[in-house]
């Protein structure tokens, strides 16, 4: 193994272990991250909390079949990268503020900062079924077209960033935005929202705004120092 591969397998064990110990994923979950333009390296296939420092993640093929032993709805991160050349890592996630505002039907609007990276709001994939076919997972990458993310309805979320790093920062913003968009949806009180010219302004990575988010996610883990 190179060098860089290893590296590439710490963050995403580490990205896995911060998802898990913030509860934006439970026994079901995974994240992955590009290698080149025709691979890369998914999570071990196992809760995401509990993966070590001596667990392998597994290459996958752009153009193959998922390999043996990778969880079945790997293949959206698949079909999200054919399509995204921009993206570089991929969360697949159970954030719970999330899950319970797809089940209304809704997505987070675009209201505080966190929300306006997903400016005006993610999509929503409303089908509440298991994604286990390469055409549902092509379907629902298409749908998230150039979104960060899409809410797929009873069944969690997907994120989609320039690199893992975002994609799980992204993971934490959209929890956030759902929680905000839950706290306004028991007022009677319109909430405001951000128009298109803030959401462009404040969406953005200057300031350290991504590594210092990765750095708290991702405090205290065994491999967050390498």
């Amino acid at each position: 193994m190179t060098e860089a591969f290893d590296a590439l397998s710490r963050t995403v064990r580490t990205a896995a272990r911060a998802l898990g110990r913030h509860g934006l994923v439970h026994a079901y979950g995974h994240c992955s991250a590009r290698i080149d333009a025709d691979t890369f390296l998914v999570a071990p296939s196992r809760p995401l909390g509990l993966v070590t420092p001596d667990d392998a993640c597994s290459v996958v093929s752009l153009t193959g079949p998922l390999p043996e032993g990778v969880l079945p709805e790997v293949r959206i991160h698949r079909e999200i990268y054919r399509l995204r050349p921009d993206v570089g890592g991929v969360a697949r996630v159970q954030p719970p503020k999330t899950m319970s505002l797809s089940v209304l039907g809704l997505t987070p609007v675009a209201r505080h900062g966190f929300s306006s990276y997903f400016h005006p709001q993610p999509p929503l994939w409303d089908d509440p079924l298991l994604l286990r076919s390469d055409e549902q997972a092509a379907q629902l990458a298409t749908q998230l077209g150039d979104a960060r993310a899409i809410v797929m309805r009873g069944n969690g979320a997907v994120t989609a960033g320039e690199s893992l790093q975002a994609a799980v920062v992204l993971a934490w913003y959209l929890e956030d935005a759902s929680r905000v968009e839950l706290d306004c949806l028991s007022t009677s009180i319109a909430p405001t929202r951000f128009t298109e010219a803030q959401s462009q302004t404040r969406a953005t990575w200057n300031g350290r705004l991504l590594e210092r988010m990765w750095d708290y996610l991702t405090a205290g883990d065994p491999e967050s120092a390498d």
